[in-house]
């Protein structure tokens, strides 16, 4: 019985490595977008995904090792149910910026109402106030709670009727100005609050095996 059951243990691990050390070999041969695909569409885990990792939005302790990483770098991690496997397929720096806004909704405040209140909260931001405060103070939507902030933004992350008036580069970091999308009834506030900048970003296959 004892022998049995080392058998039996000695096979599992053995096709556990089998498994673990034939991922590997794989990941190693991918490179062209056309491999990736094939080989997630065999995999057929929704755990097995391309994944875009930000170095100014990712910091957990993976994300930092991943980011020392060059193209084609892997890395391993396991706990007692599955093992994963990271391999940097791109590694490149991004233009990104960063702003923040107060919306006001237009079904709420007639046209000069609402100019009014843009006036106000304009000439209480040139007179002192803090834009997150007067964010969280007037702020139509859910982004209130983070005084507005929408944290590093680069083209694709927005709505498509919103997005070019934060990056059009037509503003002063630090100026406030007005937007208006009367087909949707959307008005805000709206300020670039950092210089454009280069963001290291990198695009990680990550593979899930159970063992």
């Amino acid at each position: 019985m004892k022998k049995t059951l080392l058998f039996l243990t000695l096979t599992s691990l053995s096709t556990i490595f089998y498994a673990q050390n034939s991922t590997e070999k794989e990941l190693a041969l991918l490179e062209t977008p056309d491999q990736i695909e094939t080989f997630l569409a065999e995999k057929k885990s929704k755990k097995n995904k391309l994944i875009t990792f930000n170095e100014e939005k990712h910091k957990t302790i993976l994300a930092k090792e991943l980011f020392k990483l060059g193209v084609g770098g892997t890395k391993k991690t396991e706990n007692e149910f599955e093992t994963t496997y990271f391999k940097i397929i791109k590694k490149h720096k991004k233009v990104y910026q960063r702003a923040s806004y107060i919306y006001l909704d237009g079904n709420t405040f007639d046209k000069k109402n609402l100019n009014d209140l843009r006036k106000l909260i304009i000439n209480k931001y040139n007179n002192g106030a803090a834009f997150d405060y007067l964010a969280k103070q007037y702020s139509m939507d859910g982004n209130s709670q983070k005084g507005g902030d929408l944290g590093w933004i680069t083209k694709g992350d927005l709505h498509e009727d919103f997005e070019p008036f934060i990056l059009n580069n037509y503003h002063e970091v630090g100026e406030p100005f007005t937007i208006d999308i009367p087909k949707n009834n959307w008005y805000y506030v709206a300020m670039i609050t950092e210089e454009p900048k280069k963001i290291v970003e990198i695009e990680v296959l990550k593979i899930v095996e159970q063992n």
